[in-house]
Formats: C-alpha cells, sequence, structure tokens
C-alpha cells in the first residue's frame, strides 16, 4: 500500500477538522441527537461522503470532544497539583475545571457529553478508571490517605466516584445562572471531605 504524501495528508487533515468544528457548532446549536449531518457538511464545505469518512457516527465526534477536553483539565490540574493545596482545595479546583467545560461548550452540548458517558452508545475504547483526571484525582487522594489527610479506612475510589457523578449530577440540575448554585457546589465539597475523614 503507497504511502500518503504529505500533501494529501495535510489535506485529508484539514478536512476533518473543519468537519469537526462545523460538527460542534451544530452540536451546540442543537444538540447531538437533533443534529443534521447534512448542514455539518455544508457548513464545512465537504462533500457528504467525507462525515463517515472521517467520523463513523456523531457519537465518535463527541469521543473526540472528550478526549481534547479531558486533556485540557488533566494540563490544568496537573499544574495545581505541583502546588501546595488542601484537599478541599483539589475538589474546588476538579469543580472549577468542570465547570469551565461547561461554560466552553454550552448547557446543551455539556449536557450530551454528560449524557454520553451513560450511553450504550458510547465509543468504548476506554473504561472510566483510564480517563486522565480520574486516575491524576485518584493519585492525589491515594497520596493524601499515605499522608494521613483521609481515613485509612475510607475507600478513595468509591469517594471520588460519589464526588464525580455528585458535582455532574448537580450541574445539570440546577443552572448556572441559579443563585444558590456556588452555595451548593461548596456544599458538595465539604460533605465529600466529611466523608473522607468519618468520625
Amino acid at each position: 500500500m503507497p504511502e500518503k504524501s504529505p500533501d494529501r495528508e495535510a489535506q485529508r487533515l484539514e478536512t476533518r477538522q473543519r468537519v469537526f468544528d462545523a460538527a460542534i457548532v451544530e452540536f451546540r446549536r442543537w444538540g447531538i441527537d437533533f443534529a443534521d449531518v447534512d448542514a455539518i457538511v455544508d457548513a464545512a464545505n465537504v462533500a457528504r461522503n467525507n462525515f463517515a469518512l472521517h467520523f463513523p457516527t456523531k457519537e465518535h465526534i463527541l469521543a473526540e470532544l472528550d478526549r481534547a477536553e479531558q486533556d485540557r483539565m488533566v494540563e490544568e490540574l496537573t499544574w495545581f497539583l505541583s502546588l501546595p493545596y488542601h484537599l478541599s482545595d483539589l475538589l474546588a479546583e476538579v469543580a472549577r475545571l468542570v465547570v469551565g467545560v461547561e461554560r466552553r461548550l454550552g448547557v446543551v452540548l455539556f449536557r450530551d457529553m454528560l449524557a454520553f458517558h451513560f450511553s450504550p452508545n458510547r465509543v468504548r475504547d476506554t473504561e472510566w478508571t483510564t480517563y486522565p483526571v480520574v486516575v491524576l484525582m485518584i493519585e492525589a487522594l491515594e497520596r493524601a490517605r499515605e499522608q494521613g489527610e483521609i481515613h485509612s479506612g475510607v475507600d478513595v475510589r468509591q469517594g471520588m466516584l460519589f464526588f464525580l457523578l455528585g458535582l455532574h449530577a448537580l450541574l445539570m440540575a440546577v443552572q448556572d445562572s441559579a443563585p444558590d448554585r456556588e452555595t451548593l457546589l461548596a456544599a458538595l465539597v465539604t460533605t465529600t471531605i466529611r466523608g473522607f475523614n468519618p468520625e
């Protein structure tokens, strides 16, 4: 099989990026279920078969967006973890990063992305435990347990999972404009910290 020329490969990647960008605009406007592939390829100025050539399904685009957002969060969280912090600061920072994703994507696409994690249509390339943000959190919580900041009998993986599920449920249920949203987020952090140190 002949190798692709650099020019052809660059053109392929540029077309793929146009399709991806147009799809994200369409997803933000209508949500993934109502996004129109014809509108996506028209906006990307490509033939319709280019969509399936680059992305077998709309869910594959969502999976790629999710990976990009995970990478962005990992970069910021890695920097945060390189500085001195308290356990409550770590959970508050994770909440801040997830809210940042919501603001970047918009409510419609953010909710679709959350639903995607629990969907049978999700592209099953990794398990949740291999998500880099989850891995970083588990490692940080295990270090905190070793240092005595978390009770030795606490299952930090379970605690982390409950925190993330609670965080995402709260963001789904309470709109960004709600006056008590920040209070509820702070209460989630406080409650999680108490669970890490049962009396």
